[in-house]
């Protein structure tokens, strides 16, 4: 158990300290930082927002008395250093986000406070995880302990999209001792599915009724809201649940979805607003014969997230069984094109999905090509790291949780000797209101967050008491 008067102090700091940190996590979401590649230059490879959100970062770094840097706008660095700084004992988070679709119920870059929770974009992921981890390293310093390893926070600006930012990393800088990101589930995670993202391309399709479409936001993520326009009479399509529709022109029609987003890696539970429009189409046919072709790929594909319908349906002991989503849907250059994500278990690979898919689309008049793969990663889970790490949850939660494996991709796969460490807690519940990560009205519980700085708190100090050679 947590030594009593140690953790009466640490749950003092908390509070004292709070205001504040609510406070830089509020500058933090203010920023909107997605890529924007369009608009990158010298200094700012992932555009302006993810730019502004880094020195934004480490600036509050510098505050906070660590030793910051800015490499050349594709990751930061900012140390409190140890006696042997030839090892160092990191955490990673990053700044950048993932797009703001239509279905907020609010401004996504000002931050709400109501009820207990934290809502706006980068609350959840990751910003808010990425102050409480800098203030975890900061009880530290204030307390004046010397630590054996250099403390390490590594500031992410490309998380969500290519992984440049670590790839940068690693050009110009050794393995860390041991990492940890806050970026995904409690209680400790030491492994991640492999994630694959392709793309299916339809026949050039002729005398086509579906005019516009541009539906989601990122390969990633589960669609809350969808539309696309068709050539129809509005007076002639029949209402549907979760539909709307508006005339925008002499027989152009804006349909409309509205579902229920969430996570590549959770679909369980979501309604894919794709999946709504696919469905309202084909019901009322009022697509043409090419196009209904490819609608009913998409189908098989969004219907049945266990990836039962194109046939690349699979589990494992390590990781269980395999998901796959349809994230993003667009037309273009007179062809439809639907994506893929998928988190796979060891018992798939980039040469299935490419035989299996290759082979669905082909049935279906279409291609198919792979967009990007990045195999399965675990460490040992009985360790001397994720041993301390699940220790301490436990201790503090009074809990008697086990590691675990997700379907999220993290930054720890990226690394050789790294673990994912909260702060999500999915069993407890939220008001209906507050969003997923990746989701409309993205939020987080301010309970949690603090119950998640302490247990970094005394998990740096169980890191730090590692003997390494």
């Amino acid at each position: 158990m947590p030594d009593p008067t140690e953790s009466s102090t640490i749950d003092a700091w908390i509070d004292a300290k709070w205001e504040e940190i609510v406070k830089e996590i509020g500058t933090l979401v203010a920023i909107p930082s997605q890529e924007d590649l369009e608009h990158a230059a010298e200094g700012m490879p992932f555009g302006p927002g993810p730019k502004k959100a880094l020195d934004a970062g480490l600036d509050l770094c510098s505050r906070l008395g660590m030793h910051a840097e800015n490499h050349e706008g594709y990751i930061g660095t900012a140390d409190y250093p140890g006696r042997d700084d030839s090892k160092k004992i990191c955490q990673i988070a990053h700044l950048d986000t993932v797009p703001c679709g239509p279905g907020w119920s609010r401004d996504p870059h000002s931050m709400l406070r109501r009820e207990g929770y934290l809502i706006g974009r980068g609350t959840l992921d990751d910003k808010g995880p990425f102050v409480i981890g800098l203030y975890a390293m900061r009880y530290w310093h204030e307390q004046g302990v010397s630590f054996p390893y250099t403390m390490r926070m590594i500031l992410g600006s490309n998380e969500e999209t290519t992984l440049r930012d670590v790839e940068y990393y690693h050009e110009h800088f050794e393995e860390p001792t041991f990492l940890f990101t806050p970026d995904a589930e409690f209680p400790v995670c030491y492994g991640e599915k492999g994630i694959y993202q392709g793309v299916f391309t339809s026949a050039e399709i002729h005398d086509g009724r579906i005019l516009e479409w541009k539906a989601g936001e990122a390969f990633n993520a589960i669609p809350t809201d969808a539309s696309i326009v068709i050539a129809a009479d509005l007076d002639e399509l029949p209402a549907a649940e979760r539909m709307s529709f508006e005339a925008v022109g002499d027989d152009r029609v804006r349909i409309s979805a509205k579902g229920k987003g969430g996570h590549a890696s959770l679909p369980d539970g979501t309604i894919n607003a794709i999946g709504l429009i696919v469905d309202y189409l084909l019901e009322h046919n009022l697509v043409s014969s090419d196009e209904r072709r490819f609608l009913d790929l998409q189908k098989a594909l969004i219907d049945d997230w266990s990836g039962a319908g194109v046939g690349v349906a699979t589990s494992d002991d390590l990781f269980g069984p395999l998901t796959i989503i349809g994230g993003m849907a667009w037309l273009e250059a007179g062809k439809l094109h639907q994506s893929v994500d998928s988190r796979y278990p060891t018992s798939m690979s980039r040469a299935g999905f490419e035989e299996i898919l290759g082979g669905v689309a082909e049935r279906y008049g279409a291609s198919y090509a792979t967009d990007n793969d990045t195999e399965p990663f675990h460490i040992d889970p009985n360790g001397e790291e994720i041993q301390r790490l699940i220790r301490v949850y436990n201790e503090v939660t009074g809990e008697d949780r086990k590691p675990f494996t997700i379907g999220g991709g993290t930054y720890a796969r990226e690394f050789k000797n790294a673990a994912a460490f909260g702060p999500e807690m999915p069993w407890r519940k939220d008001p209906e209101w507050v969003g997923p990560m990746h989701g409309d009205d993205e939020g987080i519980s301010e309970d949690l967050l603090k119950c998640a700085l302490k247990i970094y708190i005394l998990a740096i100090k169980e890191l730090m008491e590692i003997s390494y050679e």
